[in-house]
């Protein structure tokens, strides 16, 4: 059973002005095996994004003085965290908009504890099936980040200053699923499943190996990593903001 720290526990921002509710809802989902932080308001929510990684957000959309649709609006643009609204009954117009926002799902207050865990773990597996479908797109030419060129048909990394890299199979798979999804933290599960679609012998006890070989060649430091991260506890994230190229 997955515990809290584990990498396969979902780390899950709860974002609600009653004190109550966040308690209940921290106790009942870190019951659920998942790792959860309750905050009160926007500001400490953009405070727990600048220190943690996130896998999901449980935002209140009625916040005693804060736009709750601003937010949401701003977490769609700062990530591609997954986002699941609480609202009131007589808010379809907040639902509607919410969701046109880039929302993925609401539940309705009063709600029960369970049916919020039941549309996150749904919420969850349909972003982890994107992040798969995402490594697999063929259709996509290369993508771009922080001056790089990655580009997947002819397997070469352009650095900025326009010198070509080779990588190895295991090198190209890890970029390949990084890229695919950055920004999120992928476990060591995730990036052996992602690397295997593309054909790459990457295994569990060669992951770090790997990853330290890309970081050589792409960090100014590899010491000190700019684009893949650490997620102590959790796996890896790549912190680059990236461009697709079809």
């Amino acid at each position: 059973m997955p515990i809290e720290g584990s990498p396969n526990c979902s780390h899950i921002l709860v974002v609600d002005d009653d004190p109550a509710l966040r308690h209940l809802l921290q106790d009942y989902l870190e019951q659920n095996d998942m790792r959860v932080t309750a905050v009160a308001s926007g500001s400490l929510m953009q405070e727990v994004f600048d220190r943690e990684a996130i896998d999901l957000v449980v935002l209140d959309l009625r916040l005693p003085g804060e736009d709750g649709m601003q937010l949401a609006r701003q977490l769609r643009e700062r990530a591609t965290v997954p986002i699941v609204l609480l609202t009131g009954k007589s808010e379809e117009a907040d639902r509607v908009m919410g969701l046109e926002f880039g929302a993925d799902d609401y539940v309705t207050k009063p709600f029960s504890p369970r049916e919020l865990l039941a549309r996150i773990r749904a919420v969850l597996r349909r972003y982890q099936a994107q992040i798969v479908l995402a490594a697999t797109d063929t259709k996509r030419r290369a993508f771009r980040f922080a001056g790089w060129e990655f580009n997947l048909r002819t397997r070469k990394l352009v650095t900025p200053d326009a010198h070509k890299l080779e990588l190895s199979n295991g090198e190209f798979s890890l970029l390949s699923a990084f890229c695919s999804a950055p920004q999120r933290v992928l476990t060591r599960d995730q990036l052996m499943t992602l690397s295997r679609l593309h054909n790459a012998e990457v295994y569990d006890r060669t992951i770090d190996v790997q990853i330290l070989r890309l970081r050589r060649k792409i960090e100014p430091d590899p010491a000190h990593p700019q684009f893949i991260v650490t997620e102590r506890g959790a796996g890896y994230i790549f912190k680059a903001s990236v461009e697709s190229l079809y």
